[in-house]
Order: C-alpha cells, then sequence, then structure tokens
C-alpha cells in the first residue's frame, strides 16, 4: 500500500542507487496523468455520461450471517431461524432482522442480492481476494482490486489519489494468501493509498500527509530543485522503469503533502458535531464519514474495512466460542455501529445529492452456516450469502435472487464473485470488455468471461 515516510531506495540491475529526497521509497504512485484517462476514454474503457461517478466498496470483513441479518427465515426451525425477529422495511419486497432497524428505514435506496455464492476455499483470504478481485488466487498471480483498476483505468481527478483504502489494509486471514487489497500484476504504481490512521481519534491526522519531522517547508522545496539537478547527471538511472517509478512516487508524495484540498478532504474538524456523531464516533462511522468527505473532493474509489482482522477483534466472524462472539455479541457489539454508520452514510450522499453517482457496494468473503453451531455461532459458509447496492445507477428497493428455506444455497439467480465485481466496474461506466496487460504481457479482461454484472439492479 502507499506510504510516504519509508526509507525507500531504489537500485537498478547494474547496481546504481538513489535515496529519494521525501523518504518516500519503493511505493505507489497515486494515479494516471490527466493524458494517460483521455486515452483510456478515446479507447472506449468509460463509457461516456459516466466521468462522474465513483464507488465505496465496504467489505465486511469476517462475513455478516446472512440469515441473521439480511435474508431472515421466520419459518426455518430455531436452529435455522436463530433468536432474531424478522421486520418490515422501507421497501415491501424487503424483510430484515431486528438488527438492522436503521437499514429499515432506508431499505428503498438499496438493493439485495440475496445468491451470492463461490467454490473457493471456506477461509477468509480466499474470499477477500475472490470478491474485491473477481477472480480466485491461483498459481501465485495475485489479480488487482477493483479500485486498483478502475486507477489504472481512469486515473485521479484532483490531488487525491484515484483509489484510498480506510483505514488501513487487512491483516491475517488464516490462509496465507493475499487480502486482494493491491494493484497484483498491475504494480505498486496502483496500489491503493492507505489511510494507516483512525478517524475516530481525537488528535486523527494522516500520517502520510505529514512531510517527515526533520524536513520543514523550505526545505522539502529546497530538496525538490536539488533532485531535479541530480536527475539530470544520472541518465542510465533516469532511463530505467525504477527512476521511472521513483519519479512519479517523489512527484505525487509532494503534490500529496502540499495541496490545500487534500488537506481539506481528510479535515474532518469541518465536519459539524452533529454530522460526526449521526455516523458514530467509531473507527468505521468515521472512516465512513471520510470517504463522502474523499468522494465530494474527487476521488474516484474508496475501499473501507469494516474490521482489520479476524484474529485481534470482534468481527462479523461469529463462531461463538472465544476469541470470537456469539450470534447475540454481534447483535450487541458489531450490528448496532454497522447499522449507523452505513445508514448515515446513504442518508448524508441522498441529502447532498451524490446518491446518483455513488455506488456503494456491501460485500463479505462468504455466508455463515444456516445452522446455529452448539456454542451459539454460526461458522464459514461459501455457498450462499447476500450482498448489497446503492446509488451509482442501481435502483433501490429490490431483492435480486433468493436463497432456497435454511439459507444454504441460492434458489433464485445464483450470482458468483466475477458478476459483483463487474456491477462495480458497471455502474463506473467501464466497458466490461477491457483489457489488462497480465501477466507475461497477455491480455487480461477486467471481469471473467461470461460473468459480467448483475443486470437486474440497474
Amino acid at each position: 500500500m502507499l506510504q510516504f515516510t519509508g526509507k525507500g531506495r531504489a537500485t537498478t540491475c547494474n547496481g546504481v542507487t538513489r535515496r529519494d529526497f521525501l523518504h518516500a521509497g519503493a511505493l505507489g504512485a497515486i494515479g494516471l496523468t490527466l493524458p494517460q484517462y483521455l486515452a483510456a476514454k478515446e479507447q472506449g474503457a468509460v463509457k461516456p455520461g459516466h466521468d462522474e461517478r465513483a464507488a465505496i466498496m465496504i467489505f465486511n470483513l469476517g462475513a455478516p450471517s446472512h440469515i441473521d441479518t439480511f435474508d431472515p427465515k421466520p419459518d426455518a426451525p430455531a436452529e435455522v431461524r436463530g433468536p432474531f425477529n424478522t421486520i418490515s422495511t422501507r421497501s415491501p419486497d424487503i424483510q430484515l432482522t431486528e438488527i438492522l432497524p436503521k437499514h429499515a428505514e432506508i431499505a428503498d435506496k438499496f438493493s439485495l442480492v440475496r445468491g451470492v455464492h463461490h467454490t473457493a476455499p471456506a477461509v477468509h483470504d480466499a474470499g477477500w481476494q475472490y470478491l474485491q478481485t473477481g477472480r480466485i488466487f491461483a498459481g501465485g498471480v495475485e489479480t488487482p482490486h477493483a479500485g486498483c483498476v478502475t486507477s489504472y483505468l481512469l486515473g485521479r481527478r484532483s490531488d487525491l489519489p484515484a483509489h484510498i483504502l480506510l483505514p488501513e489494509p487487512m491483516g491475517r486471514g488464516g490462509g496465507n494468501m493475499p487480502s486482494g487489497q493491491a494493484a497484483g500484476f498491475l504494480g505498486k504504481a496502483h496500489d491503493p493509498f492507505a489511510l494507516m490512521a483512525d478517524p475516530s481519534k481525537e488528535n486523527f491526522e494522516v500520517p502520510d500527509m505529514l512531510p517527515p519531522k526533520e524536513i520543514g517547508t523550505v526545505r522539502m522545496e529546497r530538496r525538490k530543485r536539488l533532485r531535479q539537478v541530480v536527475d539530470k547527471t544520472i541518465q542510465h538511472f533516469e532511463a530505467s522503469a525504477d527512476a521511472d517509478l521513483l519519479d512519479s512516487n517523489f512527484d505525487n508524495a509532494y503534490r500529496l503533502m502540499t495541496s490545500k484540498q487534500a488537506r481539506a478532504a481528510f479535515d474532518l474538524s469541518q465536519e459539524p458535531k452533529k454530522i460526526r456523531e449521526r455516523y458514530g464516533m467509531t473507527r468505521f462511522g468515521q472512516c465512513c464519514l471520510l470517504a463522502r468527505r474523499l468522494i465530494e473532493a474527487g476521488v474516484r474509489f474508496i475501499t473501507i474495512n469494516t474490521f482489520l482482522t479476524v484474529f485481534d477483534e470482534i468481527t462479523w466472524d461469529i463462531h461463538g466460542s472465544k476469541p470470537f462472539t456469539s450470534i447475540e455479541g454481534m447483535k450487541n457489539i458489531v450490528a448496532p455501529m454497522y447499522d449507523q454508520a452505513y445508514s448515515a452514510l446513504i442518508e448524508d450522499l441522498n441529502f447532498r445529492g451524490m446518491l446518483d453517482d455513488t455506488l456503494v457496494a456491501n460485500v463479505s468473503e462468504f455466508g455463515r452456516t444456516p445452522k446455529v453451531n452448539p456454542a451459539g455461532g454460526r461458522d464459514h459458509w461459501p455457498q450462499c450469502w447476500t450482498c448489497y447496492f446503492a446509488g451509482g445507477g442501481v435502483q433501490g428497493g429490490r431483492v435480486i435472487g433468493a436463497s432456497d428455506p435454511i439459507g444454504g444455497v441460492p434458489a433464485d439467480r445464483p450470482v458468483t464473485p466475477p458478476e459483483i465485481v463487474g456491477t462495480v466496474f458497471k455502474s463506473l461506466g467501464l466497458d466490461l470488455h477491457t483489457e489488462l496487460p497480465g501477466p507475461g504481457g497477455r491480455p487480461f479482461p477486467i471481469v471473467d468471461i461470461g460473468r459480467r454484472e448483475i443486470h437486474e439492479l440497474f
């Protein structure tokens, strides 16, 4: 992930090295230049009329129990139904459980996809990779995250990066696989900018927007001028790919740190107290508020991790036994925080006239077992679960597909992870036949052939 304060050193195959002058190191660039974006647009990668579209992908790390949230089974046996009542919502087609009351109030704004499934291993990081990239991790090939593809094809629209990850990358998942939150074979130049901070903290600052302590503003300007002189004396190095990456790293780091627009976008103190409290003074709640501010400032793609790992904190991973929580624990700990923040985000985007042009996609790695286990929880279940979408051209208040009477398998309109990713791209106006330069220079379609998007949502 992009971080601007490492000790980086660039080295060519001839052993030539050059320390960067801003402690920027070998990190990813923020996005494409305007000419690159215009070239992509001319080649048909983006459809007319979609230039202003943006996307927020909320990844529900740990995997919510669909039966206890978005796909209740009130007529099923108790060991399937769980402890929660089913409630009506603002949409006549959508029923939820009682632990999501604020979702119920805005159910006309989002649509559920209840037949999501996959055949990848039932381990967290396998699902993380699949749901964010549309490809199973295999053969050592790391497919780029949907936001990284967006960055590559469309570039940025402002001083801010094209793709920002909040609050930080996912941690361990138990399967020793990549999380799917990097640019993969597109290269580190298109990795997302990771916040690496908790925006709910009172002294919240973005670490990578602060110059290293030993470099003041005047010295930073001086180093930039000095670097331009040094560039001219290292012709062989400057011809290398390493140098191009370092140049881009330095320029983008400098641009971000000196941009008033970027600083203002990250400054949550500009928000009224009642707005911040509406989202909830939690890490996830303030990440949702920050996402709205960043989209307003021109960021194309935001990825929000509701949690960071399934091992060190209470998440949707409700196995029942410690250190995990139970179904009841989800009601008391996880659901209120999530329900408050998500509903605030959708209402805020709608109030500001931004929802039509901002897709909010809520995804997770899998669902939970139809039957409650002896510990009072539910285990991993990739055979069926629910994802949902709002804004960005999606029609709200709908239910696409269905699960069987116990939520075990899709009973109607099965949906696979490539279709989830394809739906995000369709909302952004990307041509789903677009190909990337894949491993070995081979053409690599941005969406798995034959599995394009969930067209019923639009």
